[in-house]
């Protein structure tokens, strides 16, 4: 199985890549996995054409052969970040290599809060017509307050953190496997 993670950041230092990370290193005997980042991606327009960039081919390629993406999402001004947005937007144009796609989101945040409001306008979005996507909305998995999560050399030090991530995984390799069995071959 191949899983394809994407971390959506703008900084040199994140909590999500090092979650991203985290999740590859520790989980990566029980799938196939790829890590990618988008934080220079052109602004999404209706008159060009994504095959003009070649960041946009590659990702188009990375999700097409994917079986699930999990996706780190960070929350700016009680939205979306404008990476991520533009990502969906070129690929809610025209052929979407994210339809019928089964979709994990996992966060890190700095403090108590989860990035509610972005991954609410996200399940909206990755719903839409031109995406298609199939987010599993029942099993994020945020983890809040990641600086005292995680130890000086990337590891999380909470056995029930670790618990609870192994857990959201396997229960999105079912989700995988389930939304395998209702797209059309």
């Amino acid at each position: 199985m191949k899983l394809l993670g994407i971390v959506d950041t703008s900084t040199s230092f994140s909590y999500n890549r090092l979650l991203m990370a985290f999740i590859r290193d520790r989980f990566g005997l029980a799938f196939d996995f790829e890590l990618i980042e988008i934080e220079e991606l052109p602004l999404f327009n209706q008159d060009e054409s994504r095959e003009q960039y070649p960041i946009l081919q590659e990702l188009t390629e990375s999700i097409s052969a994917a079986d699930g993406i999990i996706l780190a999402i960070e929350e700016h001004n009680h939205s979306l970040t404008p990476n991520l947005k533009s990502l969906l937007e070129w690929f809610s144009y025209q052929q979407s290599p994210f339809k019928n796609k089964p979709i994990m989101l996992v966060g890190a945040s700095l403090n108590e809060h989860i990035p509610q409001k972005a991954q609410e306008d996200l399940k909206q979005i990755l719903a839409a017509p031109g995406l298609k996507a199939w987010l599993m909305s029942d099993k994020p998995f945020f983890l809040k307050s990641a600086p005292a999560a995680f130890d000086e050399n990337g590891q999380i030090n909470e056995y029930d953190l670790i618990t609870r991530l192994a857990n959201n995984l396997q229960h999105f390799i079912r989700f995988i496997h389930l939304a395998d069995s209702f797209t059309e071959k």
